[in-house]
């Protein structure tokens, strides 16, 4: 029980070490991409005057 709670905790000191699935780095990251989407749509409508889906000629 004790080997467990050791590798846990020094798990969590390493940021990057390649663990998949919802880690706090990966959330970080998915929360920076998200910001820096958000913001682009809202460039591209303020600058062009046109929704991100006209914009694209979607619709």
């Amino acid at each position: 029980m004790s080997a467990k709670i050791n590798m846990n905790s020094s798990m969590k000191n390493k940021q990057n070490i390649g663990l998949w699935g919802f880690t706090p780095q990966a959330e970080l990251w998915n929360g920076r991409l998200a910001m820096i989407g958000f913001m682009s749509a809202i460039l591209i409508e303020a600058f062009s005057g046109q929704g991100l889906l006209h914009f694209w000629s979607i619709l």
